[in-house]
Formats: structure tokens, C-alpha cells, sequence
């Protein structure tokens, strides 16, 4: 055992991982934590990358260190059950990022100029990458996307690769009516499971009109989410100075809400 490491408040990066060690102990570990796996876990990885990112878009800077945290010991708990499996270990795991930002990288460790555009050195790393996947047999231009990215995010990608092949349409004006063209058919459709698809074809084709204006279509939405929340929130602080909750109120009334939060807003 070591407590010594455990109860030092500088023992950095080792403490963590010796910490995540005791937690997984079959036998003194925690009961919860021991029976965890990789699928278990996933979730937690992915909801606590989205808190670090609401921490920044919030610029809650005094909490971005404990969500950065939070997100550190999500690596450090599959590295700990990887270990346990004899799969790879945590230094296997900074070793191979290490490697990839080094070779990714040769201007700045290698012998190449760093005289170069930021837009040249995205087409340097594609290609890159490009390597990398044809080492793994990933010779499909869209493989190597992963499927458990949110949706927005997985359909930008994978445009991007085809674009990046010539699959795409050389100007928004065509994006533009290929969006009126898929809102029709939204309408036209007739079973649920036609609008289900014909509605999955909007969205994509949405995400493709983003695309095109250098949108992340991610972050619009998360982005009007929270416009809408505050608004909303504007009309319940509204309704409950009349001793009253939105359910006691009328669509008309919170309409008439809505608009004098929506110009408040601009009056700032």
C-alpha cells in the first residue's frame, strides 16, 4: 500500500494513478468501481468532455480545472482496467500520443520549414493522417470516424473527408436549395418511418450548409439551446413576480414574454 502517495496533495499525476489502483483492488477497492468496464465507463467519458467544453463556452474559468480533472481521470480509469487486462498502460498510452504529436508534427521536431500557412498545415496533417490510417487498413476515405461522436459532429466529418475527395457542391447557393428541396420532402412524407428518414436528410444536409459557412453546427445549436434557456427562464422570473408558473399561463401571454426578453437582449 501506498498511503504515503495517496494522502500527499502534490503527488500529482502518480498519486491519481495509484489512487485509481486502490479504487479497482478486487479485494479493497470500492465495490462500484470494481465492477465497471470500458462500456460502462463511456458514458461518463463523453458526458464529462462536454462539461469541459461547457466550462470554456461559459469562460467558468475558476471550474475549469476540476472539469479538466474530471475528464483526466476518465483516461486514467480505462488505462487502469487496460493495465489489469494486459492490455497497454498509462505510460503506453502517453507514449503513443507523444509519438503521434511528434510525427504529426515535423516542422516543428523535424527537419521541415515552419514557413508555411495555417491552411497549408491542415492539408500537411490530412495527409498525415491519411498515412496513418492506410497503416491500420483504413483505406475508405471515410473510415477511421467514429460512430459513437454526437450526430452534428460525425455528419461534419464525415462531409469534410468527402469534400476533401471532391464529393461536395462547389457553392452554398446549391446547398441552399438542396436544403428547401429536403424540407418538402419532410413534408411530403407520409409514414413515420418516411419522415423519420427524410427528416435524418434535412439535418445532414443542414449540418452540409454549415459546413459551407464555416459553421460548427454543434456549437450554433448548443449555442441557441442557451439562448433559448435564458429566454425561457426570462418568462418563468416573469410569471412567477405574478405569483404564477408557466402551466397557469397562456401561449399567447408567453409569446408577449418572449419578445420583451428577446428585445431586452439586443437592447444590451
Amino acid at each position: 500500500m501506498r498511503d504515503d502517495l495517496i494522502g500527499n496533495p502534490n503527488g500529482g499525476l502518480p498519486r491519481l494513478l495509484e489512487i485509481m489502483r486502490r479504487l479497482r483492488d478486487p479485494e479493497t477497492g470500492c465495490p462500484w468501481d470494481i465492477e465497471q468496464d470500458f462500456a460502462s465507463i463511456a458514458p461518463y467519458t463523453i458526458e464529462e468532455a462536454y462539461e469541459v467544453a461547457d466550462a470554456i463556452e461559459r469562460e467558468a474559468w475558476d471550474e475549469l480545472k476540476g472539469e479538466l480533472g474530471d475528464l483526466l481521470l476518465q483516461s486514467v480509469y480505462h488505462t487502469q482496467m487496460a493495465t489489469e487486462a494486459g492490455m497497454f498502460t498509462f505510460e503506453d498510452v502517453a507514449n503513443a500520443i507523444s509519438d503521434k504529436m511528434v510525427a504529426r508534427h515535423p516542422h516543428v521536431f523535424g527537419d521541415e520549414s515552419r514557413d508555411k500557412s495555417a491552411e497549408q498545415q491542415v492539408q500537411d496533417w490530412e495527409k498525415i493522417k491519411a498515412a496513418e490510417r492506410a497503416g491500420k487498413k483504413e483505406t475508405g476515405v471515410l473510415d477511421g470516424v467514429a460512430k459513437g461522436l454526437p450526430a452534428l459532429t460525425r455528419a461534419t466529418k464525415l462531409q469534410n473527408r468527402a469534400a476533401r475527395v471532391g464529393f461536395d457542391w462547389p457553392s452554398t447557393d446549391q446547398v441552399l436549395s438542396k436544403v428547401i428541396e429536403e424540407a418538402q420532402e419532410v413534408l411530403d412524407a407520409e409514414t413515420p418511418e418516411h419522415k423519420f428518414e427524410e427528416f435524418g436528410d434535412l439535418m445532414f444536409v443542414m449540418v452540409n450548409l454549415a459546413r459551407h459557412m464555416q459553421i460548427d453546427p454543434e456549437a450554433a445549436l448548443r449555442a441557441a439551446s442557451a439562448k433559448f434557456t435564458r429566454r425561457f427562464q426570462s418568462i418563468e422570473a416573469a410569471l412567477a413576480a405574478d405569483g404564477r408558473t408557466p402551466a397557469e399561463s397562456s401561449l399567447e401571454e408567453m409569446d408577449r414574454l418572449w419578445d420583451a426578453a428577446k428585445a431586452a437582449e439586443k437592447a444590451k
